[in-house]
């Protein structure tokens, strides 16, 4: 008889083998209306055990129970794909993992072997775009999905993220800043505006399985909106449709916005909370029916959130077109309202850093406010995506109260610009006094005291009186951040410039 010593590594590689396989998801488990791919069967048969959270929330979707051809055989209306063809392989089976992690392998820089398939470990828009093109389309267009190389590439605001996450020390009685590594980098700014994921090579690591090879990826993991994929695509789709359940519902609520509207400088949730639209919705919001598509006014929700002003397809009880569903999240916008010095008329391009004023600044605006309309939509487009906003006020508003309500937004856009423009004004009279060095000396226009007070007139309280009056927020536009903020930073910066100058 043979004595066989095994070692207690591989005991546990064995029993994990064993139990895992107890937890198997076979194909018959999801029945012959949503037929597994042999593929994705297979990944399950690890990763059930290996991974219990992602195979949960996987079987939660809508995407492990419908196929694509069952859902493009829906009315237009009720559909959530936008597909023309596909092939029958990908459309009779429900989206498993193989049909997102192992899609366009020749694509990827990701794809590496894995027990004998090809799979890539970031899923991407361009993958998405499979069965949702026309979304994937309009996402493109999106100011959102240029969001790393707006910051990136643009030295204004790669100066302001210097000031920002720079490693400050003291010595000799004076500051000094240091850049910021690129894991700081990627733990700030670069969490919402999205990385550049990168191959880095590749690492063999010990699995319960024994050895395999995996890529290294630099800037991962990460799901900001703009974020450069290794297939060349911008953005994330889970930054709003979280995987791997991608609930439509997620996407529709506003806790879903708030990961990069929060503030101060983006204090759209915080303005939203405190609306009486914020009210309603988490006053009644339990009642309301967030994955019916199309969402019904008065039916579907009582109150807006902000995938309603700015996405959704909407529709009223009778049939009627509300607003069409848009992944450009500005197409219902005339405004830009925030990020900058000054509120102006959107982009015309979603890569913004194209624009240039007539000082050279990659700034859609001049330092003293005038928009630099090349680069801008205008009056007419402008026009056109108020008129659809106004669509989506008037379901529940009379046309008196959206009316006003768009009368007063907008005085409130020209009364902000104002005072930074009043802002503005004591600051380069401090540049041009000596009493603080900026453009003129070619030196950083964020890193001085009173650099920074200027920077907090635009980019906190400007941006949150303007939000207050656009959800109308209440106190966000008065003593929360807004107008009493504005008016003592101003007379702030005058002290500032006075002092500095008898110093002198």
């Amino acid at each position: 008889m043979c004595r066989h010593i095994v070692g207690m590594e591989d005991v546990m590689k064995v029993l994990i083998m064993f139990f895992s396989m107890l937890f198997i998801v076979p194909q018959t488990a999801f029945g012959a209306d949503s037929p597994l791919s042999a593929d994705s069967d297979s990944c399950l048969e690890c990763h059930t055990s290996l991974h219990p959270g992602i195979v949960a929330a996987w079987q939660k979707s809508r995407m492990s129970k419908i196929t694509p051809k069952a859902a493009k055989a829906l009315p237009a209306k009720n559909r959530r794909v936008s597909f023309d063809q596909l092939s029958e392989a990908l459309a009779g089976v429900v989206v498993g993992c193989a049909e997102c992690h192992m899609l366009n392998p020749e694509t990827h820089k990701d794809s590496f072997d894995h027990n004998g398939h090809q799979v890539h470990t970031v899923v991407t828009p361009r993958d998405c775009s499979t069965c949702h093109p026309v979304e994937a389309g309009q996402f493109e267009k999106n100011i959102m999905s240029h969001a790393y190389g707006n910051l990136e590439n643009n030295p204004v605001y790669q100066d302001l993220t210097r000031a920002v996450t720079g490693l400050q020390t003291f010595d000799g009685m004076t500051t000094s800043l240091l850049d910021p590594d690129e894991l700081t980098l990627s733990d700030a700014c670069r969490q919402c505006h999205g990385t550049s994921v990168r191959v880095e090579g590749s690492v063999s690591k010990d699995t319960p399985f024994g050895d395999m090879e995996f890529p290294v990826l630099s800037g991962w993991p990460n799901q900001g909106v703009g974020r450069i994929n290794p297939d060349g695509s911008k953005g994330s789709c889970s930054a709003c449709h979280t995987r791997h359940q991608f609930s439509i519902e997620m996407a529709r609520k506003p806790h879903t916005c708030s990961q990069c509207h929060k503030g101060p400088d983006v204090p759209a949730y915080k303005v939203y909370e405190v609306s009486k639209h914020g009210n309603l919705h988490s006053s009644l919001g339990h009642e309301w029916a967030f994955d019916a598509v199309p969402w019904t006014v008065g039916k579907d929700l009582a109150a807006p959130t902000c995938a309603t002003c700015h996405v959704s397809l909407l529709m009223t009880e009778e049939g009627d077109l509300v607003g069409e569903r848009t992944h450009q999240m500005n197409d219902r916008l005339a405004w830009r309202i925030f990020g900058l010095p000054y509120a102006h008329p959107h982009p015309r391009s979603p890569d913004t850093t194209i624009i240039r004023n007539k000082a050279g600044l990659p700034l859609p605006t001049e330092l003293t406010g005038e928009p630099v309309m090349e680069y801008l939509i205008d009056e007419k487009e402008q026009e056109t995506r108020r008129g659809r906003m106004k669509q989506v006020c008037s379901s529940c508003h009379s046309r008196f109260w959206v009316e006003g309500h768009f009368r007063r937004y907008e005085n409130t856009i020209a009364k902000t610009n104002e005072m930074t423009l009043t802002a503005t004004k004591i600051l380069l009279a401090a540049w041009e006094q000596g009493a603080a060095k900026g453009l003129g000396q070619k030196d950083s226009i964020f890193d001085e005291a009173i650099e920074k007070k200027w920077v907090e007139q635009w980019l906190f309280y400007a941006n949150s009186t303007r939000y207050s009056s656009a959800m109308i927020g209440a106190d966000y536009g008065v003593f929360a951040e807004g107008r009493w903020y504005m008016s003592k930073n101003i007379q702030e910066m005058v002290n500032r410039l006075h002092f500095k100058m008898k110093e002198k």
